[in-house]
């Protein structure tokens, strides 16, 4: 049976694992850095099967006008199921409907998120970090 919730807190070994297993890139050989990017991160919504964290979506929000969601996250081994999507409703559900989301896309992701609502925004800047 799966379940989502808000989590407070984080097993960084656990967090690391689903990072692990989801093939996102992130710096999961850098421990420290990743316990300070879960930390930094005032939303967390998890996905559990049975108990097990299979899923993610990590956000920071000001919980008024709009929320980003830095990663949205599903073990490789329970993708195509749904649970994604449904991470990304709990978000909303969460937030409010007054509440933007907004997110930046992996390449490989760029066909899905049309699939689940989201439109393609071309008003956004960035500065790529060094490391």
């Amino acid at each position: 049976m799966l379940s989502y919730q808000v989590e407070s807190g984080f097993d960084l070994e656990e967090m690391l694992a689903l990072y692990k297993a989801s093939g996102i890139n992130r710096p999961i050989d850098n421990p420290s850095r990743m316990a300070t990017l879960l930390a930094s991160a005032n939303l967390l919504v998890t996905a559990r099967q049975e108990g097990k964290l299979v899923g993610l979506a990590r956000c920071m929000t000001d919980k008024a006008w709009v929320v980003y969601i830095c990663d949205l996250l599903v073990d490789k081994s329970a993708q195509h199921q749904g649970i994604g999507k449904e991470l990304l409703r709990q978000v909303q559900h969460v937030t409010g409907p007054e509440v933007q989301q907004l997110l930046h896309s992996a390449q490989s992701a760029m066909r899905y998120y049309p699939k689940v609502g989201y439109q393609l925004c071309h008003n956004a800047f960035v500065i790529k970090r060094e490391l």
